[in-house]
């Protein structure tokens, strides 16, 4: 396996597992953004959330909220925030998903822009109405 998330789903490489099933893997983040950072990959190799079929994604999901309520309840935080990237932003070059605890000052946050958007609502809206009509489902 060339991949290094198909690596670590599939524990080729020294991981922490916390939790896993037939479709996933949940380990935790060698460099967390929090203690008890998380990540959720798929055994299978995946890079992007369009790729992912129906049974892997139930897994994700079911195994994002069994973490969550774990983090709860271990480290009582302000929130969990839950995050993947993609495209040039997905650093593995594998689907994975971030589900780690926060806290009102972690330092941990999203930059908005410093200007108002002049973004027509009604226009980006139709635009992408049209184009989920032609989405493959």
């Amino acid at each position: 396996m060339n991949c290094f998330g198909c690596r670590l789903a599939n524990q080729l490489e020294e991981v922490n597992v916390v939790f896993e099933n037939d479709f996933i893997t949940c380990i935790l983040d060698i460099e967390p953004l929090n203690e008890g950072h998380v990540l959720i990959l798929p055994k299978t190799h995946v890079k992007e959330l369009d790729e992912i079929d129906e049974l892997t994604m139930k897994s994700i999901i079911d195994g994002s909220i069994l973490v969550s309520r774990a983090l709860k309840k271990i480290y009582n935080p302000d929130g969990i925030s839950i995050m993947q990237n993609g495209g040039i932003f997905n650093d593995l070059d594998h689907y994975h998903m971030h589900v780690f605890p926060r806290y009102k000052d972690d330092g941990f946050g999203w930059l908005e822009p410093n200007h108002q958007s002049n973004t027509d609502l009604e226009h980006v809206k139709a635009k992408i109405i049209d184009e989920l009509s032609h989405v493959e489902k």
